[in-house]
């Protein structure tokens, strides 16, 4: 029985840390007369599924367009992804997940100047929602 316990206990300590990837979106206005909301959306949150690391359902995508910014004092257009995980993945993974999604933009966005990505890990320990309070 014991052995039952710990096994479950390892499950579900592997099905939470794959919850909770958020992948805000930041970019210039023009970028969503180039393609639509949605159809960058669902690009992000394909890319993020074909990895593997997240579970299907947990995978949160939005997309916040500036009018004002400046980027390396220019106007130029820009795409900027924020991807915030929870901890429990790899350099080699986040890495992984951040190439993807830069290619997968860059396909879409061939004549953007500036398309990045950077991942940020929360901590399973200070994380908290609705559902555990």
């Amino acid at each position: 029985m014991q052995l039952i316990n710990e096994i479950s206990f390892l499950i579900a300590q592997h099905v939470k840390s794959k919850i909770m990837p958020h992948f805000v979106i930041d970019c210039s206005e023009n970028i969503i007369q180039l393609r639509s909301p949605e159809e960058i959306i669902d690009a992000v949150y394909e890319t993020a599924e074909a990895t593997e690391l997240f579970a299907k359902g947990d995978i949160k995508v939005r997309i916040k367009p500036f009018t004002l910014f400046t980027v390396a004092g220019t106007k130029n257009d820009f795409i900027h992804i924020f991807g915030h995980i929870m901890q429990g993945r790899n350099t080699e993974q986040k890495a992984d997940l951040s190439k993807r999604m830069v290619a997968r933009l860059k396909s879409m966005f061939p004549d953007v100047p500036v398309i990045s990505m950077n991942v940020i890990d929360f901590e399973k320990a200070t994380y908290c929602n609705k559902a555990m309070v």
